[in-house]
């Protein structure tokens, strides 16, 4: 490829060396750096790569692109620019052949409901034959093929690099969640999103290499409407009014609220015996009944963001109910039908703001007892211990305080905090360290009527222990216990 091609769309100052001339490839990491690297120095939360500049020169690179001047041969080409992240963004959209131009482009932002919403999007485009990528917290998904995610939103790099997969593998759409520091960091920048939607947001990733404040974390979501073309906005959010400073979108609202372009009301929740759900009426741009095997408020909001998208394309309104009546997202109040005796669902909620919505929520349903099965993650903050001992304890019936990824810190330890955080309130609660064994007991003693949430673990798919991950899969734990059998079924 000829660096003048790669640079086309850059604003950039040329230091030292030629600008006609081949290159062999894109680089961020300078382990990867080749003759005929493109190296461009990005300056990271641990490591500045401008102090690799003199080692990725002496292994070939012919490029260098950098915030300010660095001492290489003067046979390498040096490229000044104001912002690396933005630069490796542009240049990755070049080296990949602009993509996007051959994608209809749809970004989710907020602080809550991004996950559930890009796999309801997906499942519906599918369903009416549009082969849909999906970028986001648990996966990337290209065609047949998953690929496990680092990040929420992923290095700009990668983004391009799986928008050219999904073209080559015949898709026609990416969905993917945008996250505050992915914006911020410019790892969607270089393109534009033909939708960008706006689900909600409430204080959260604020602190040390995060946000420094709220303004901030605002500032950061309301990036992405200055970057798409249509944006569809949650008209309930209190924040909605900073959201849009600054945008150059098309605006289209959805909610309760009266002038919501997109609204929703007659909202009823649904048990059908072990399957708690929501049904809602939808008027406005679109009228339809909504029905829908995940509980909660936050459904009807997840849902009518997957519709309002949707409708954009064309895709009827029996194919939109018979796609969210199938949606299921891993981890994500996923429910568990073992038994139409009590519900049993396993939810990623691991911190007090997202455990409070969670089982206020399922509060709603009017459970027998509502029971609440969860760890803390060891080297993380000791409140978040305290704080979702207390939310339990205040909102269940009875808290199962076990182990989740321990990592450094020994289990007891963790489960003491939580247990500290729990007396502050009157709820029941129990201590189990194993985190199967505490399952099993939750589903052997499960009462009829009642609602078990196994919490914090969400998708994954392990366990952190000594710096090592142990294979460990709720469901495959949920499905050892039905084979025994010895519960309420």
């Amino acid at each position: 490829m000829k660096l003048q091609d790669l640079i086309a769309e850059l604003e950039y100052t040329c230091l030292q060396g030629e600008l006609d001339r081949e290159i062999t490839s894109l680089v961020y990491d300078s382990r990867k750096a080749e003759k005929g690297s493109v190296f461009v120095c990005i300056r990271g939360a641990v490591r500045d790569a401008h102090e690799f500049a003199p080692e990725v020169a002496q292994k070939g690179a012919s490029v260098l692109v950098v915030e300010h001047p660095v001492e290489v041969p003067s046979d390498v080409t040096v490229l000044q620019v104001s912002d690396t992240r933005l630069a490796l963004a542009v240049l990755s959209a070049a080296y990949f052949g602009h993509p996007a131009k051959e994608l209809l482009t749809i970004g989710i932002t907020g602080t809550k409901g991004k996950t559930t919403a890009t796999y309801m999007v997906r499942s519906i485009l599918e369903a009416s034959g549009f082969q849909t990528g999906l970028i986001g917290t648990i996966e990337a998904v290209i065609g047949s093929e998953t690929i496990p995610s680092a990040n929420t939103t992923p290095e700009s790099y990668l983004v391009q690099e799986y928008f050219r997969k999904m073209v080559d593998a015949g898709c026609k759409c990416v969905v993917m969640e945008v996250s505050s520091q992915g914006l911020m960091l410019h790892r969607v920048s270089g393109f534009t999103f033909d939708y960008g939607i706006f689900t909600n947001l409430e204080p959260d990733h604020i602190g040390p290499n995060e946000h420094k404040d709220l303004e901030d974390y605002i500032h950061c979501k309301s990036l992405l409407f200055r970057q798409c073309k249509h944006g569809i906005f949650n008209a309930d959010d209190r924040h909605l009014e900073q959201i849009l400073q600054g945008h150059t979108c098309e605006v289209e609202t959805y909610g309760f609220s009266e002038g919501a372009d997109i609204r929703a009301d007659h909202v009823q929740l649904t048990d059908k015996g072990g399957k708690l759900g929501v049904s809602y009426d939808m008027s406005g741009l679109l009228n339809m009944r909504v029905d829908i095997d995940i509980p909660g408020k936050f459904t009807v909001y997840n849902s009518m963001t997957a519709i309002a998208i949707c409708r954009h394309f064309g895709v009827s309104q029996e194919r939109i109910q018979s796609s969210l009546s199938q949606i299921r997202v891993k981890g994500r109040v996923e429910i568990l039908p073992i038994s139409r005796k009590f519900t049993l669902m396993i939810d990623y909620a691991h911190n007090a703001m997202s455990l409070e919505s969670l089982l206020s929520t399922l509060k709603e349903y009017h459970p027998k007892r509502l029971v609440c099965l969860f760890g803390c993650g060891g080297n993380r903050s000791r409140d978040r211990r305290f704080e979702m001992g207390e939310v339990s304890s205040r909102l269940a019936d009875l808290t199962i305080v076990t182990s989740d990824n321990p990592r450094n810190e020994k289990p007891e330890d963790i489960m003491a905090d939580i247990v500290t955080g729990v007396k502050k309130a009157d709820g029941e609660y129990i201590t189990i360290i194993n985190r199967a064994e505490a399952i099993r007991y939750a589903i052997e003693q499960a009462q009829e009527g009642d609602v078990i949430v196994l919490a914090g673990k969400g998708h994954e798919d392990y366990q952190e222990i000594c710096g090592k991950k142990y294979p460990m899969d709720e469901r495959e734990l949920v499905a050892e216990v039905v084979r025994d059998g010895n519960f309420l079924s």
